[in-house]
């Protein structure tokens, strides 16, 4: 079991002993938020980042947090000491807490949780498909543990001879359910949604490293921006850059990964492994 030991509540314990009670608000209402890092030969990626965000879901879903980031560390620190697996991704879970009522937000449960995590290095040589769908998250900037639409598209993707689904609102694309989206126009401009998208800390990094090479903006994306793409690619903390090459069955293109992203990929990687070094 690569999941050896999680964290609930600053007690460590075997993954096959943890629990909660079923009145937690995560459980009656799906009310939480979360936040994943991975770990690269044992050494945490953009963790200050991740940390960043967690803290901002938790004040804007009013969930407090009862230690300080130094202190939290200590904690994930703690259990990947325990669990000794040096590449793997960690989850952190603040829960509604254990409602009276089965609605009122009661004292948070914190559960760290983690897990092997093996990178798949054919897909950003390949590409993958995306299907679009109209819909926008409730508290887009908020990493919340609510992923309904995004499993009950499942089907949906499938059906459409697609790999991910990709989030569109009245004619402006917005986010994969676990990844953004950026485009390359045919002036090599490189430009991504700007607002009502959760943003990425990869997506915070792809910016940074663009912006010496490329004019990039944050905007507003059409779909037609979107189909008439000279490249498009997703972020995502698993994925780091990944090419699309077909868009609603339409080709990106060439339908080949292009060069563009491919130059972004290897300023990524080398940004990711430097920190490993």
């Amino acid at each position: 079991m690569s999941n050896k030991f999680v964290l609930i509540n600053e007690k460590i314990i075997p993954a096959t002993e943890a629990s909660v009670y079923i009145n937690d608000l995560s459980i009656q209402r799906g009310y939480g938020i979360f936040d994943f890092f991975k770990l690269v030969d044992g050494r945490p990626i953009f963790l200050d980042d991740h940390l960043a965000r967690f803290y901002n879901s938790a004040a804007q879903m009013r969930l407090p947090i009862n230690h300080s980031p130094e202190e939290l560390k200590e904690l994930l620190f703690s259990l990947i000491a325990k669990n000794e697996l040096p590449d793997s991704g960690v989850r952190m879970t603040l829960t509604g807490g254990y409602s009276a009522d089965g609605f009122s937000i009661a004292e948070p449960n914190l559960i760290i949780t983690q897990q092997k995590l093996t990178i798949n290095k054919v897909a950003p040589l390949n590409g993958t498909r995306l299907v679009t769908y109209s819909h926008q998250r409730q508290f887009p900037e908020v990493k919340t543990i609510d992923y309904l639409m995004a499993i009950w598209l499942r089907n949906y993707i499938v059906e459409n001879h697609a790999d991910d689904v990709l989030y569109q609102h009245e004619g402006n694309i917005r986010e994969c359910p676990r990844a953004n989206v950026f485009i390359f126009t045919h002036e090599n401009k490189l430009l991504t949604p700007a607002k009502n998208i959760l943003k990425g800390i990869i997506r915070k990094q792809v910016l940074k490293l663009a912006k010496a090479s490329f004019t990039v903006e944050e905007t507003n994306i059409t779909l037609e921006d979107l189909y008439n793409a000279k490249e498009v690619f997703i972020t995502s903390s698993t994925k780091n850059i990944l090419p699309v090459t077909h868009v609603d069955g339409r080709v990106v293109a060439d339908g080949k990964p292009g060069e563009n992203t491919r130059v972004l990929q290897e300023k990524l990687n080398q940004a990711i492994y430097q920190l490993c070094v």
